[in-house]
């Protein structure tokens, strides 16, 4: 019997246009646009000038802060400006725009072709290497990945647990990306135990990637630890805690993080990453993007040169058809729509969705009729009716107490609430608010530790 998770979930059509679309490399584009926050934390600073010539993989901006990553120059080329711009969703960033000239890389990355299979680097040295080459969780999420690595003392990781689910409906970058270099992610998944010091691994793969799993299994053969663990396909089974949970039958507790369990979760795109990173040493300096949607004339998946237009992207694909009524970052369950196309591809971005009219219409919002079916899926044993709720009416007291901060806004409430009601739109809206309370409450605590500590001295 295939494992999942054991609270709610649904099961959306999976709409796996481009999983039989073999990975394409997209030509590099005139000019890109480098955001120096492509990940969650402080934003990098740039350390590059106006005028100044890079190379590919050269550093332009370095982390902020420990929470924080490097960017590197996915082109090579002048530095023509560094300006704030607005990005997919509206929200004003700063980024380093390059025109490109040729395509020069630095000498230090290794471009061969031959796979490289001996790990030679001390856990401490993985973790560094992979910090300073600007790795970010690939499943979009985007935390620094050596920030993730770094097990906080009192603390064990006993599994690593390898996210190749991809649950979201149409995306297949990962699916393709097991399939094509299915060993260097498994090389990437040795170099992550080598760095957590574990011995068991888990690659956590949906029931309808049957060709991902059965060849991912046959190279395991040769990686001691490594399990390929079949999944029943469920919604959201890709969040972290829902992972965990079908992997190895541990629940996360409210406010809790995986390594409070003993484990840590990495994406398939990460583990290729760090392969790149550690063996190759290659920044994160391009990825791979499905672009794919039923309107859409050729649904693909591209190696994407990071900063590249999301216009060009889309292009290489059939570009914009009449009918498209939206185009949305990531899956049509958690990602959000564009509101320009003239935006750069980013770490982050495992997909671009077309959806025509038709399927982007909301239906018409009409009262609650308390059939409970938004509780009955949920995957974190919430009440969305309730949050959402309390959220409207700006009760953030409420809010918190029924544990708003445990959404992981998977929109399982919204896809199975049959009177149309924008129930996560309300909850993201009480996260914000309640995430801010609570980080004003934290350093309102510190401050007064601090000042007391002061008058004892």
């Amino acid at each position: 019997m295939l494992k999942t998770f054991k609270i709610g979930g649904i099961h959306p059509n999976d709409n796996k246009l481009s999983a039989g679309s073999a990975i394409q490399v997209l030509p590099v584009p005139q000019e890109v646009t480098v955001p120096v926050a492509q990940h969650i934390g402080a934003p990098a600073k740039p350390v590059v000038a106006v005028g100044d010539t890079v190379k590919v993989g050269q550093l332009l901006a370095e982390a902020g802060g420990f929470v924080s990553a490097n960017v590197h120059s996915p082109v090579s080329g002048k530095v023509k400006k560094i300006e704030d711009f607005i990005d997919g969703n509206g929200y004003r960033k700063t980024g380093i725009i390059i025109t490109v000239e040729g395509d020069e890389w630095v000498e230090t990355i290794d471009r061969s072709t031959g796979i490289k299979r001996e790990i030679t680097l001390a856990p401490a040295d993985i973790i560094k290497k992979i910090g300073e080459m600007g790795l970010v969780g690939m499943g979009g999420a985007t935390f620094p990945t050596h920030v993730k690595l770094a097990v906080p003392p009192g603390k064990k990781c006993e599994a690593l647990i390898i996210n190749g689910v991809e649950c979201e409906p149409y995306l297949t970058s990962d699916h393709r990306l097991m399939l094509e270099k299915g060993e260097e992610v498994l090389i990437g998944v040795k170099i992550l135990m080598t760095a957590l010091g574990v011995q068991n691994a888990y690659i956590g793969i949906e029931n309808n990637k049957k060709d991902a799993i059965e060849y991912l299994t046959k190279l395991a053969a040769s990686y001691p630890g490594i399990t390929v663990q079949p999944l029943k396909m469920r919604y959201p089974q890709g969040g972290e805690k829902q992972l965990i949970d079908a992997c190895i039958g541990r629940q996360i507790p409210s406010g809790k993080l995986p390594i409070d369990v003993g484990a840590v979760v990495q994406n398939v795109g990460t583990a290729y990453a760090v392969y790149e990173a550690v063996q190759k040493n290659k920044p994160l300096i391009e990825r791979v993007v499905c672009v794919t949607g039923k309107p859409l004339q050729k649904p693909s998946n591209f190696l994407v040169r990071i900063g590249t237009p999301v216009q060009a992207v889309i292009d290489a694909a059939g570009g914009v058809p009449e009918n498209c009524g939206k185009v949305i970052g990531g899956g049509p369950m958690m990602g959000r729509a564009f509101t320009r196309l003239d935006v750069p591809v980013i770490k982050g971005t495992s997909g671009i969705l077309l959806m025509s009219e038709e399927e982007s219409k909301r239906g018409e919002m009409s009262p609650c009729i308390r059939c409970a079916k938004c509780v009955s899926v949920c995957p974190m044993g919430l009440e969305p009716f309730l949050i959402s709720k309390v959220s409207m009416k700006g009760d953030w007291e409420m809010a918190e107490e029924n544990h708003i901060m445990d959404c992981i806004e998977c929109g399982s409430c919204n896809y199975t609430c049959p009177s149309n009601r924008p129930l996560l739109d309300y909850i993201r809206l009480g996260k914000g608010k309640v995430g801010g309370i609570l980080r004003a409450r934290a350093a309102a605590k510190k401050a007064a530790e601090e000042a007391a500590a002061a008058e004892k001295k």
